[in-house]
């Protein structure tokens, strides 16, 4: 990659973080799982683990990317040649690469949802509606794979757009547009929310320091939350830290994505469940909260038609920051590779994953049941692709820590830090020891679902090597 593809601004990195790190799961699943798992014992938990596994290995990806200047893959391969590794540690990058190109074909299809909300909103079709007219709509939407093949296209190709018109005009211009235009809506929506709403009622949801509430499956969520939310193990990372500024602080940097990350799904948690809860409704988790009980909330308040539009456009621009940030891993390697032009290597991507999508688009409806993923793994191609990602994402992370912490030789690490050795031998014990640890744990917890002597085959396979592989480092290092 050549010199010239460096963020125009400093501070461009951290808008790209944070538009990669803040997407869906901010607006409802850590609100949610907050509120349910003690709410102030579980922000605890996942602040800790965010300081202690999140950031070191946020700065380790990062590092990764702007040392190597290159795509993760061939970032990973030009590091281990310098290094003198084995070739094995090739596949962080190929790992990120497959969780990009897997995560991007099923989020484009929950994402485009957003769009049809968007619609009905702002047309004022669902003023007045009740609880089963909203949720019989949004059956209809997922009994209908042409209407969610159409949006999901829809969706897809305007992030793609963005991202094929460069570093600079593209992924630049449109977070520099898209990423305080998101803040600027999510306060507009929480003080609607505080006007309209119960701001008490969430604040007490969300914030109430209730230990007893917290359980093994709290922490195990809490430390899992802390990890996915970052963007972690899945390429985007360590592509966008190959363009960030010498001069730029890792540190200071990671501690701010992380801090405006975790402070974006708290004003979003206040905000929605001030609506939830105003509107005397249930909290429900995943989608129904997002596309039934939040359209409910907003159909019986003053302006809700118009404030509602306007939420569902910061979904949609949450995601799509997201989206460029997968897109990206993929795309530069393909330029970088085969030498093709940005615009060639972005639409090979989002095709191949417009059509893995598909298989998403049908999981609702058409290959509801009885498909081969049933047959196989008990569960549909949807659930299967995600399960996927599932194990690529921390296993590429627990890597990415592991040779960060034990291949990078001590200068290379201090100059890319410029920090002092205290900082410097906090960040190598935490990306040695602490983080692969809690990452695996983390990992094991996460496949259970994969049922019989999987699990344990795994487990153990991954423990050795893991152990394995840090030996081969640390006599390298």
């Amino acid at each position: 990659m050549s010199g010239h593809n460096v963020w125009t601004h400093k501070g461009t990195f951290l808008l790209a973080a944070v538009g990669s790190a803040v997407g869906l799961g901010n607006l409802w699943r850590f609100p949610y799982l907050t509120g349910e798992n003690g709410g102030g014992a579980f922000i605890l938990i996942y602040a800790l683990t965010i300081f202690a596994v999140g950031i070191p290995i946020l700065i380790a990806e990062t590092m990764l990317g702007r040392t190597s200047r290159q795509s993760p893959i061939m970032g990973m391969r030009h590091l281990t040649k310098t290094h003198k590794t084995s070739r094995a540690w090739e596949s962080i990058g190929w790992l990120g690469a497959a969780s990009a190109f897997l995560i991007l074909s099923f989020y484009s299809v929950i994402a485009g949802w957003a769009l049809h909300y968007t619609w009905l909103m702002l047309t004022g079709s669902l003023v007045g509606a009740d609880a089963a007219t909203i949720s019989a709509g949004f059956d209809a939407l997922l009994a209908s794979p042409g209407l969610m093949t159409l949006y999901h296209t829809l969706f897809i190709a305007f992030s793609a757009l963005i991202v094929g018109m460069g570093i600079h005009k593209g992924i630049e211009s449109g977070l520099r547009i898209m990423m305080p235009a998101l803040f600027v809506i999510l306060i507009v929506v929480l003080i609607y929310g505080v006007i309209n709403g119960d701001v008490r009622a969430a604040a007490s949801f969300l914030f109430t320091f209730n230990i007893a509430d917290l359980s093994l499956e709290g922490w195990l969520q809490a430390m899992g939350q802390s990890f996915f939310t970052l963007s972690l193990g899945m390429g985007a990372i360590m592509a966008y830290g190959a363009y960030m500024s010498s001069e730029a602080s890792l540190t200071r940097t990671a501690i701010a994505v992380a801090f405006v990350d975790t402070a974006v799904a708290m004003v979003a948690g206040l905000a929605i469940f001030s609506l939830v809860f105003g509107a005397g409704l249930e909290t429900g988790q995943g989608p129904g909260l997002m596309f039934v009980t939040l359209p409910l909330a907003f159909a019986d308040m003053p302006f809700g038609a118009l404030v509602g539009g306007v939420f569902f456009i910061l979904v949609l621009g949450a995601a799509i920051s997201s989206s460029i940030s997968l897109i990206e891993p993929v795309a530069a390697f393909l330029v970088e590779r085969f030498d093709m032009t940005r615009p060639q290597a972005v639409t090979i991507m989002v095709v191949a994953a417009w059509a893995m999508g598909l298989l998403t688009v049908v999981s609702f409806n058409i290959w509801a049941e009885g498909t081969i993923f049933h047959a196989l793994f008990g569960r549909s191609a949807f659930e299967f692709i995600e399960l996927l990602t599932n194990i690529f994402m921390p296993l590429g992370g627990l890597m990415i820590a592991l040779f960060a912490g034990w291949a990078l030789t001590q200068s290379e690490v201090m100059k890319e830090l410029g920090t002092n050795i205290t900082w410097f031998k906090t960040w190598r014990f935490l990306v040695r020891f602490v983080g692969p640890a809690a990452v695996s744990f983390v990992f094991l917890r996460t496949i259970p679902q994969v049922e019989g002597y999987v699990v344990p085959t795994l487990g153990a396979l991954l423990i050795v090597g893991v152990f394995a592989l840090s030996q081969r480092l640390r006599k390298s290092a």
